[in-house]
Formats: structure tokens, sequence, C-alpha cells
């Protein structure tokens, strides 16, 4: 009964959303009101970071039954939103929902679609990973037409959707299916992970896909593998701090460079770790963002032992890494075609590259991939090693964007900025803060 109310009270009052172009001189704002529940501030974010337009402020407050956000955003060449299609499609989609979905914990089973077969696959990382998998699948006449591959800690993650190559449909042989699972656990176990190497295959569109794979990674315990490193003022580490405050709220406070789509991991990782943001604020400078969550977990309790603080804390880091460009962005667009991602990575491979981090796409027959690379040590890759694959693949096809690794660092510029919600709680253990800029 009371799971219906709660539908009758949504039914009835409808979010609003206004969206404006003249209140901010930089940047469109986004105003959301509507009826509270968990995991309303990820669906809202989760639209704007959909249609790839960079939040650069957000307020948040959701205290008590009702919502209220506002959110400035510029597309991605830093300007306003002002196409009027775009602008409906916008408040739409927040208003009718942005499909969420509770998140699914437990292993699942082997569900394909119409459209295509998605495989989840989780282990350890290791040179020429991808290449394996791509061979594997090719081998058993799979066509990749998505997918995207997270690297971090030592750790790999990947949802792949495939077709067969016969019929361009989804898989629907178990025996086949079976052997797609098999063979791909052989690949991800290599020697020495008998016991966390996982394949899923799952049912596509119960999930978003990024949110999935923060899923993966965090089952997997990402977030606890590698050495001890530095944090202090010369590192480009996430800087994450947690404090328990007056009105049983624990204030989180995060420093880190700025990049797309930083708001939607931070609060996927916060929603599915089941704790609530019941106020917040966020503010991007020319290199860094500095974020502030005042939260509890769904119990109503804020963090409240020393093993839970140190927990959240690894998990909102490695939530801020996963994601992180590290290597030389390559970009490759060209004709589609069966064993083309096969291919692709073998060369790699081959040249003695290590990927990083690859979004898979093909639309029309095109094949647009993005992967990020380091050699086989993570250092940068050698510019003639570069220009040699890029040889061998076409240099119209295979374009070098960005070279993350080697971007000199940036001066910094300093700007002081109260607590947001310090007069409200009155917390006078934060220091202002320095917030810095960037978009590269």
């Amino acid at each position: 009964m009371d799971d219906e109310f709660d539908k009758l009270i949504r039914r009835v009052n409808q979010p609003r959303v206004v969206i404006d172009n003249d209140a901010c001189e930089d940047a469109t704002v986004i105003q959301v009101d509507s009826v509270n529940k968990h995991g309303i501030l990820l669906e809202v974010v989760q639209v704007l970071t959909d249609m790839n337009l960079a939040i650069t402020k957000a307020y948040i407050s959701s205290d008590g039954g009702w919502f209220m956000d506002v959110f400035n955003v510029v597309d991605n060449d830093g300007n306003k939103i002002r196409d009027k299609e775009a602008i409906d499609y916008i408040q739409s989609r927040i208003e009718i929902g942005a499909g969420f979905v509770s998140s699914r914990r437990g292993t699942v089973g082997v569900m394909p679609s119409e459209e295509h077969t998605s495989i989840e696959l989780a282990g350890t990382d290791r040179p020429g990973l991808l290449s394996e998998v791509c061979a594997v699948l090719a081998d058993l006449r799979c066509n990749v037409v998505n997918a995207e591959i997270w690297t971090h800690n030592t750790r790999a993650a990947a949802v792949v959707h495939v077709t067969d190559d016969s019929t361009n449909c989804a898989i629907n042989d178990p025996k086949r299916l079976s052997t797609i699972k098999e063979l791909l656990c052989n690949v991800l176990k290599g020697s020495d992970d008998l016991k966390t190497a996982k394949t899923m295959l799952s049912a596509p569109g119960v999930m978003h896909r990024e949110r999935r794979l923060h899923q993966i990674m965090f089952a997997d315990r990402d977030y606890e593998r590698g050495g001890v490193r530095e944090v202090g003022e010369g590192s480009s580490r996430p800087q994450v701090t947690l404090l328990n405050i007056e009105k049983d709220y624990t204030v989180i406070t995060m420093r880190s460079k700025d990049r797309p789509k930083l708001l939607f991991d931070i609060v996927c990782t916060l929603t599915d770790m089941q704790y609530v943001v019941f106020h917040g604020m966020v503010n991007t400078g020319r290199i860094e963002a500095y974020q502030e969550f005042y939260i509890r977990h769904l119990d109503g309790l804020p963090i409240s032992s020393e093993a839970e603080r140190v927990r959240v804390i690894q998990c909102l880091e490695a939530a801020i890494e996963r994601r992180g460009s590290e290597g030389i962005e390559l970009e490759l667009c060209t004709e589609d075609r069966f064993g083309l991602l096969s291919d692709i990575t073998r060369i790699f491979r081959e040249n003695s590259l290590c990927i990083k981090r690859a979004l898979i796409s093909t639309k029309g027959g095109k094949a647009n991939d993005t992967f990020y690379v380091t050699d086989m040590t993570g250092n940068p890759v050698d510019a003639k090693i570069i220009d040699s694959i890029r040889a061998q693949i076409g240099h119209t096809a295979l374009q070098v964007k960005h070279k993350s690794s080697l971007a000199p660092k940036q001066p910094h510029e300093e700007t002081t900025v109260g607590h947001f919600f310090g007069s409200i709680f009155k917390a006078r253990t934060f220091q202002n803060f320095k917030l810095i800029r960037s978009y590269s």
C-alpha cells in the first residue's frame, strides 16, 4: 500500500523543469522541482550526461519530501544550449524520468535480446587482454557492435554488445552462449586469476551501461587494490574527506581534476552504496572541480565507523579514477566490417600498446572507436610507434586526439569560495578552497 501511495503522489506531483538561458551569463540554468525519492538525483544527472552536457555548477537540496536542484550546464564547446529541440528533449526526459532501475547486486545469467547479446567481463588487467577477447569473439563469429572497457588498479571490466555474424541479431542458441561464456572466462583467467575472473551474459536495457561498469568494478573490489600512494598538493589523485557534523549528516568534500561525467560517476557510486545526498554543491574551475555533499545512509544514519569511512573514501576515489583519461587518445573512424576490432587491437598488441580504456561504437555501417593507450609500463607511447600504427591502419582512419599523459601542468588561479551550506549547519571545521577549471 505504501508503494502504491508513493506512486500516486509522484503521478499527481510531476517533476517541474525550468530551463533558462538568461539567468546566467555563461551557462544554461536547469531547475528541477519534484517529489523526492531515492535515486532521483542520479536520474537527472544521468539525463544531462547522456546528452554530453558538462555540469559546471550545481546546487542540490532534497531534505524532506521535495527535491529542488539547480544545474548550470554547457555543451561540448562550452556554449549554452540554444537549440529548441534539445531543450524540449531535456525537459521531457527529466519530467518523465530517466528510466531509473534499482541496482542489481547478484550474478546474472544468460539473457539475450532481439537486437544483441550483452556480455559483462571482469578480471585482472594485463597487456593484450582486449586483443585476446576480441580474437575469441571473432573466432566464434560474434560481431562487436558496441562496447565500453575500463581498467583500474590492475582490474579490467567491460560491457560488450555482440550479434551473430550471419544474422546480425542476438545469439539465442544456449549451447553457443555457453561456449562463448566458457572461452571468454578462460581468456580472463589467464594463469593467475582463477578465482576472480567473471563472464556474464545479461539482458541489455535493464541497466545504464556506465553505471553497470561501476557496479562490476565495485563488486570486484577494485577500490582496495594497488599500493599506497601519496596525496598532497602536487598530487593528481582525487582528495576526498569525510566529517560528521551537526544534524547527523556526514559531509563529503572532494577535489579532483575536472572532466566530463565526473558528477555522474560520484552520484552513481553513492546511490549504489545506498547513500542519500540531502544537500550539495558542485563548482568547477579551469582545472579542478570541487564538490561537497551532505549525506546519510538510506537508513537515515550518518557514517558511524572508521571502517565505513575508509571504505567510502576508497570507493569515491575509485569512481573518480576509473574514467580518468590515462594515456594518448586515439580515435578510429572507418567503414565497419566483421573482425575489424580484432584486427585493430591485435595491431596495438603487436606494437606493445596497453589499452587503458576504450569506447566502441558502430552506426550506419561506420565504426567510431576511441582508445586510451600507454606503453607496456604505463608510460607515454613513443611518437614513432604511433606513426607506425597509423601507417598500418591508415592515417585518415586513425587520429591522435589528445595526449593527456603528456599535457603540461597549468598554472593555478585562485578563487576563494566559502562552504555553500556552512551557515545553515554552522560547520566551522572546513577551510575555504581553491577553484581551478579545465575542460581538457
